[in-house]
């Protein structure tokens, strides 16, 4: 495995290349039949990443997000379509998706931090190529289907015929993940996700997708298991499927299906896991997804999502844009309600914009790589990581920072809450706490203390232990107040 160059500088993107901005699918096409080889800048979580540790040296990206009719979730008379584009946590936030296709809301619920849901896209999960990838295991049990678009025209594949190897898709040069088309659910169909990972916000142990069907007698007619960071790619349980043809699910037959499951998979050891545990914890979520499915089947009885969604799911307005590595392009920045006229390069960050050319130092510098939280900004409503974010990208946006949170001098309820309840100690993380819970409190203005740590399961703090931090959110709930 590559991890990078162990010198690489995480708080810069140094790596230089071009930047193509298409504006339609069209133009997408266009500009990959020009470079085939370029980089797709979708959410960004993973490539960003991979540019700053030097795993990957493109010669250009192609920024995608600008392109709305990749965006949206639709049901159509073949099946439900979703937008390579569509977040993952408008997936998480789908009341469709909670009532017809449970898994896969699962999965996305189950996705890292907040902030990398909010900008991560369904198509980037599934084009990463992970073994470990949530959403995946879900959309292939549910028999879905990708809908690609590349020099030689259209063409639909299986999501599970495109898995080759670990990093590794079967694209073609120059194709691009348009949309995944779901085959509509008949019958009586339950279906589940489960997931283990050393913390609530990180890559799975182990996780689990299970489509259950039951006919008028009760019992299984058709089955699906997809099990995820157990192989090279996502491992389908084909055995174990064959073992609930034609019976009526029990936790006893659940867990020999387990069993049966477990001599199917190929685990590693590595530092999230050993093979041995993998292979016991398949065991039991396998026994505990059948069991889940097949009661969601027969009861019709499926989870929602709590509270609504604000974040902005439309694509940022703009004119397409190219740009040499070192050619820079004069954006227009509206941040706390002060527009500016800037000039960035094409690897400028929008968090080094923020500190060191507009001097709003309040969000800070952390990990570099998405996982701490501590450089938390609203960009066009919705939580970003400013250190994942290019600055060229978030053109004629709005951005929101912690020095906008105080009017006039005066703190706002919820920073008065903070402090009241103690809830922060060296304050290094605590402005990317309260630009989280502040758009928590915004989707979900009486949150209980569960609904609080999931959102904030991307905010690392090494001094509160947290506690402190759900009181102060409580507080200023309670308070109806922000």
């Amino acid at each position: 495995m590559t991890h990078g160059h162990p010198m690489a500088n995480s708080h810069v993107l140094a790596q230089r290349f071009g930047y193509i901005r298409p504006t339609s699918l069209q133009e997408v096409t266009a500009a990959l039949r020009e470079h085939p080889d370029a980089a797709i800048l979708a959410g960004g979580t993973n490539l960003l990443v991979d540019l700053k540790l030097e795993r990957a040296t493109p010669t250009n990206v192609i920024d995608i997000t600008f392109v709305s009719e990749l965006r949206g979730i639709e049901e159509r008379s073949d099946g439900l379509w979703i937008g390579a584009l569509t977040s993952i946590y408008a997936l998480a936030s789908s009341e469709l998706l909670w009532k017809d296709y449970t898994a896969l809301a699962e999965s996305a619920a189950a996705f890292g931090s907040t902030q990398i849901m909010m900008r991560g896209s369904l198509g980037g999960n599934v084009c990463n190529g992970s073994p470990a990838s949530d959403t995946v295991p879900s959309l292939v049990a549910f028999g879905a289907d990708a809908y690609l678009v590349g020099p030689d025209g259209e063409r639909m594949a299986a999501v599970g015929d495109l898995l080759e190897s670990p990093g590794k898709v079967r694209l073609r040069p120059g194709e691009l993940l348009a949309a995944v088309r779901i085959p509509r659910i008949a019958g009586k169909t339950g279906s589940a996700f489960l997931k283990i990972a050393r913390v609530r916000a990180d890559l799975a142990k182990v996780n689990v997708a299970v489509r259950v069907s039951v006919g008028e007698d009760g019992r299984c007619t058709s089955a699906r298991i997809e099990l995820g960071s157990v192989g090279p790619t996502v491992v389908r349980a084909r055995n174990a499927e064959g073992a609930l043809s034609g019976k009526e699910i029990t936790s006893e037959l659940a867990r020999t299906v387990g069993e049966i499951a477990a001599g199917e998979i190929q685990p590693i050891d590595d530092v999230r896991s050993s093979a041995t545990y993998r292979t016991r914890a398949a065991v039991a979520l396998v026994h505990d997804a059948v069991v889940l499915a097949w009661r969601r089947a027969a009861e019709d009885a499926k989870p929602s999502r709590r509270g609504s969604v604000h974040s902005s799911t439309a694509s940022p307005v703009g004119d397409a844009l190219k740009l040499g590595p070192d050619e820079r392009a004069r954006i227009g920045l509206t941040v706390n309600g002060v527009r500016h006229e800037l000039d960035v390069l094409p690897n400028e960050l929008l968090l080094n914009v923020l500190r060191e050319r507009l001097e709003l130092t309040g969000s800070k510098y952390g990990c570099g790589i998405g996982e701490c939280g501590a450089c938390t900004v609203w960009l066009n409503g919705t939580p970003v990581l400013g250190c994942l974010v290019l600055a060229v990208s978030a053109g004629g946006g709005t951005v929101q920072t912690i020095e906008g949170e105080a009017v006039n001098g005066e703190l706002s309820a919820l920073q008065r809450a903070f402090i009241e309840e103690n809830a922060f100690q060296c304050g290094y993380c605590t402005p990317g706490m309260l630009m989280m819970t502040k758009k928590l409190l915004e989707e979900i203005p009486e949150p209980t203390e569960d609904e609080i740590r999931d959102y904030l399961k991307g905010n690392h703090c090494r001094c509160t232990g947290y506690s402190s931090v759900v009181r102060a959110v409580l507080s200023a709930a309670k308070k109806g107040t922000t």
